[in-house]
């Protein structure tokens, strides 16, 4: 890699990691522009630096950006492996993998989760074709599996690819590593979704812990185990802490991403549910409302998280006795049931939570004079 093209690279590796996106996206545009001025636009260097780029899209909140960003780096692989025969080091291969892994990553963001196991699965075949079964890259895509499993529904499958990914890494880096923090992370946020919060509190403590120490308190990173934290306290009743922990999350997020991003969604979202449950519902109704509108201009109308935050409004204002709230809420709930059965089919449990909602709901609407 060219000297400058390499030093502005690894700079936004380090922005990256000190929790400076948009820093890092900048450094890392001037190193393909560097690198596609001198070896032109196919080549294994400006594959490289457009995974970077695209990861650091990723954590920007640019979904679509992302995407695209990652899908030029995997069309460059495959072109250059298609002419290039000669791989011995494997660099190419892995390469291509990790395109695969974030694309996988994406598609699985944006709700498109046929699609992300379609790609999780090709890119684990891959590398455990090439690399052996306890490699890195297996334990990332392991988890990266792992996340979609969850957001499936299909808890049973996802904790054992947590697991395995764990032992992986421990392997290679020992306990309490920060490359393991977001298995221990990812564990408690799959008892949070399987009802278990109690079980899942020490998971998350201890994602907490690893990631504040090497991190530090004002990392996104570290502000993103808070809020995962916070969901788990608050599903207890431990609700000062929980709502210290939103607080603090929020207040990195929008620091580092500014008003509008996926995190501070899910955490205003969080940070509704709180406020209902200790009876501030025009509280709770702003955060909801808020949570709603940046999840629809990040994540799109037809998203199953923005689902989640509709049927949670739906919820509060359908305990209203003024008629046209009521049928807003019926309306809120119609559209996020119609969201979670096209996303996430009709037997997942937000869609069967959801068709019983709106099912009650509309008994209320019925006895209403």
């Amino acid at each position: 890699m060219a000297s400058d093209a390499g030093r502005l690279h690894l700079e936004a590796l380090d922005a990256r990691a000190a929790g400076r996106p948009a820093e890092a996206a900048a450094l890392a545009m001037r190193s393909i522009e560097i690198l596609e001025r001198e070896g032109g636009p196919v080549h294994l260097d400006v594959a490289n630096v457009l995974n970077a780029l695209a990861r650091i899209q990723e954590d920007l909140g640019d979904l679509p950006t992302a995407e695209r960003t990652a899908r030029r780096a995997l069309e460059i692989l495959e072109r250059l492996r298609i002419s290039d025969e000669d791989d011995e080091d494997g660099n190419l291969v892995r390469l291509q993998t990790q395109s695969l892994g974030l694309l996988a990553n994406l598609q699985r963001s944006q709700g498109h989760h046929p699609d992300a196991e379609d790609l999780f699965r090709r890119a684990l075949a891959l590398t455990e074709e090439t690399f052996g079964p306890d490699d890195l890259q297996v334990a990332s895509l392991l988890n990266g599996l792992g996340i979609l499993h969850k957001f499936q529904g299909r808890y049973d499958e996802a904790e054992p690819l947590y697991r395995r990914s764990l032992v992986i890494l421990e392997k290679v880096y020992g306990e309490d590593h920060l490359e393991t923090a977001s298995l221990w992370h990812n564990l408690g946020g799959l008892e949070h979704a399987r009802g278990n919060a109690e079980r899942g509190e020490p998971f998350a403590r201890k994602s907490v812990e690893i990631r504040e120490k090497a991190l530090g308190a004002d990392h996104p990173e570290t502000a993103a185990d808070k809020a995962a934290l916070a969901a788990l306290l608050d599903a207890q009743g431990k609700l000062a802490e929980a709502e210290d922990l939103y607080a603090q999350a929020l207040a990195v997020f929008e620091r580092v991403y500014g008003p509008v991003h996926y995190e501070i969604a899910v955490n205003l979202n969080n940070l509704a549910a709180i406020r209902q449950s200790q009876g501030d519902t025009a509280e709770a109704e702003r955060l909801y409302r808020r949570a709603a509108e940046i999840k629809q201009t990040v994540l799109g109308p037809d998203h199953p998280d923005l689902g989640l935050t509709l049927h949670n409004l739906a919820t509060l204002l359908a305990v209203s006795t003024d008629t046209a709230v009521l049928d807003e809420a019926a309306a809120l709930y119609r559209r996020a049931l119609d969201i979670f059965e096209r996303t996430l089919g009709p037997d997942h449990p937000h869609t069967a939570i959801c068709r019983e909602s709106a099912a009650g709901l509309r008994g209320v609407l019925i006895l209403s004079p």
